[in-house]
């Protein structure tokens, strides 16, 4: 995307001092956060009020002239919570003070509510802690993020040649400063006659002059491989930072005074008297309107300039749903590639542990030794920018204990990568369809998955920020942690709606066949409804151990749905369970469970119960269940389809429309 054709880095002196108090009435804004969790046998109550003590502690020393303090709580040297603040070298008390109240509160409210380390970096602050031993005025190299402009400059070599002079210029300025000092240093470099660089660098105060010689050169020599060339980039360090914009995003410690413009007189014609001194009120009048219409002209280019800033900003920073409402910011979530490859064995096939319908999937392990489930997507699948941006923006938004956690994601070249958190038993089909794993599943257990998928999809329906179907539910996008909890993932294909949306259309119908509803094959059209379908069809699998497009009986045609609706007429329901759940299961739960199944698969998508009403109807034997209707896409068994009807049925309507191509479906893994 090539960047708008306003200049934006042109600012007169003048509006320095008006374009300063832009910045200041922004809100702090988040730039990334790290969690990560450390061994300790310290009660988790005794950790929580050390924490909480800790983080009043920070909050109530944000005042301090330095802008910077630490501090620990505990009384165990091995088990203390270290932790400090340090603002940005320019900022005021006031606005210290309001960025490190912010972050003590979101760093455990929102971002790290149950890690026992963190680092968070906002615009103007920067705030850590973690149990001992400490890390006091020491560097830290495992933390680090970056986020780049992604828009270069149009001489790129000579761009990135002036950025690293500047930078090594701020490094050596803010090293040599003395220990405890502010190690903070900017200062603006003219690339073109139109445009300048501000650029800053700063280091924690405690570090020795090496020390944060050592930390800041590490990120000049990073910077260059991120963002180099590009009209913009910031790299975080825990123990050090350095930034470069093509807007004063600090504030200038000096302004260039404008001295006022001499007006030339023309001299007097021989022998005319001069007025009086004093009486030259026309000329004074003129100077006045002059300077009135010049300040009314900057005052106008700085609220434009402002706008239009903000508007860069957020295009640059930002995504947007299908209705132009901003979702999140990413970059705070960003993995470089070699970390990657790194924690994956360079994507070793030892490391494979499964293949999505976009890519394959590798467990890896961070240098923290966290495990991580790393999907990388394929290069030639149909899963473009968009798709990918869809998953990361979502997933980054959601927060449930039935779906999966993202952790973060890389998009290098033409990489593409979603980084999760490791859930090992790897996915529901791989149990539910192995004839030597489901022994695994017993009734409980199975019970206990059809609960907490169902509250996973009302959580996307109904209780989230966004209205959201997923679109592609089915056994093996269900994920099993240690304690086998289902865990909801892959919602690269899921659709954001608007609050009061009900339903979408779309002309390119994807999902996995089986599971897709009559109305999403036939016509394109979407709704919570159509996820309803595929929780159905998934709730019969799991009690029968069978794949719905797989179904074969002496008498039916490869579907489950019609052998269960033939089943449940007859009064015949429980021959349609899972054989290794013969003697293990509740009939009155197995009951209710297929009842329901039925009541999700009909084909009027309105007689469909909604998944508020299933997670009802799941925990509440009060609730009376409606009499279920035909599925959709039923087939007639071989002895029906010879009888003679003069019903309409529900496969004849949908065989007069195009069949659905292949190349548009995801089979199952």
């Amino acid at each position: 995307m090539a960047m708008p054709s306003f200049n934006v880095c042109f600012v007169p002196p003048v509006l320095f001092l008006l374009c300063l108090l832009s910045f200041t009435s922004e809100a702090d804004r988040q730039l990334a956060h790290k969690c990560f969790n450390q061994t300790t046998s310290i009660a988790n109550s005794t950790y929580r009020n050390n924490l909480n003590h800790l983080l009043s502690s920070l909050s109530s020393n944000a005042t301090r002239e330095s802008g910077f303090y630490n501090t620990t709580a505990g009384q165990d040297p091995d088990t203390s919570i270290y932790g400090l603040f340090l603002c940005r070298g320019d900022v005021t008390a006031d606005h210290c003070r309001n960025c490190v109240a912010t972050a003590t509160k979101e760093v455990v409210q929102q971002y790290c509510p149950s890690e026992s380390a963190a680092v968070i970096w906002y615009d103007n602050c920067i705030l850590r802690y973690s149990y001992g031993p400490s890390f006091f005025s020491t560097t830290d190299e495992e933390h680090r993020f970056y986020l780049g402009n992604g828009h270069n400059a149009t001489d790129p070599d000579r761009f990135r040649q002036l950025v690293a002079t500047t930078m090594n210029e701020l490094v050596a300025r803010a090293a040599n400063a003395s220990y405890g000092a502010k190690k903070f240093a900017a200062k603006e470099a003219i690339f073109n006659e139109s445009q300048t660089i501000y650029s800053l660098v700063q280091c924690i105060p405690d570090l020795s002059l090496s020390g944060c010689n050592s930390c800041l050169q590490g990120l000049v020599a990073k910077l260059a491989a991120c963002c180099g060339g590009q009209l913009g980039g910031t790299y975080m360090d825990p123990s050090c930072i350095l930034r470069y914009e093509m807007y004063p995003f600090y504030q200038i410690q000096s302004t260039l005074e404008l001295a006022p413009t001499p007006v030339l007189l023309p001299p007097p014609a021989p022998g005319q008297r001069t007025r009086p001194k004093g009486k030259s009120l026309i000329p004074l009048l003129r100077i006045v309107a002059i300077v009135a219409l010049i300040a009314v002209s900057l005052v106008l280019f700085a609220i434009s300039y402002y706008l239009l800033r903000r508007r860069v900003r957020k295009k640059f920073n930002t995504l947007v749903d299908e209705n132009g409402n901003e979702i999140t910011s990413i970059e705070s979530l960003q993995f470089d590639l070699g970390t990657i490859k790194a924690a994956t064995n360079q994507f070793s096939d030892d490391n494979k542990v499964g293949r999505g319908g976009f890519g394959e999937v590798y467990k890896g392990t961070l240098p923290n030794s966290q495990e991580i489930a790393v999907k990388r997507l394929s290069r030639s699948s149909g899963q473009g920018a968009e798709e990918f941006k869809n998953e990361v923006v979502l997933i980054a938004k959601l927060q449930h204990r039935n779906l999966v956690r993202l952790l973060g994601f890389c998009l290098e070249g033409e990489e593409k990568i979603l980084v999760y958190e490791f859930v090992p038993n790897k996915s529901l089909d791989c149990f539910l369809f192995d004839p030597e794993k489901q022994r695994h599943l017993d009734w409980s257990r199975r019970y206990n998955i059809i609960g907490g998928i169902a509250r996973g999809i009302l959580y996307l329906h109904e209780d989230s920020r966004l209205r959201i179907i997923h679109r592609d539910l089915k056994a093996g996008n269900v994920l099993l942690d240690e304690n086998m909890n289902p865990k909801i993932s892959d919602f690269g294909m899921a659709k954001i709606f608007g609050v009061d949306q009900t339903r979408g259309n779309t002309n390119r119908i994807v999902g996995t066949y089986g599971y897709m509803s009559p109305e999403y094959v036939i016509h394109g059209q979407f709704s919570v409804k159509s996820d309803v379908y595929s929780f159905g069809v998934l709730l019969l699998e799991i009690l029968s151990g069978k794949k719905n497009d797989s179904f074969c009986t002496s008498n039916t045609v490869d579907n489950l749905l019609s052998h269960v609706w033939r089943q449940w007429r007859h009064g015949t329901s429980l021959e349609l369970l899972d054989p290794s759940l013969r003697g293990s299961y509740s009939r009155n739960e197995v009951d209710r469970c297929i009842h329901i199944g039925l009541l999700c698969v009909q084909e009027n998508p309105a007689e469909r119960p909604t998944m508020a009403s299933i997670v009802v109807m799941l925990s509440s034997y009060s609730v009376t269940l409606p009499s279920p209707q035909r599925p959709g896409f039923f087939l007639h068994s071989r002895t029906e389809s010879n009888a003679p009807t003069n019903e309409l049925e529900a496969d004849q309507s949908t065989s007069k429309s195009e069949p659905l191509s292949e190349a548009s479906i995801t089979y199952p893994r």
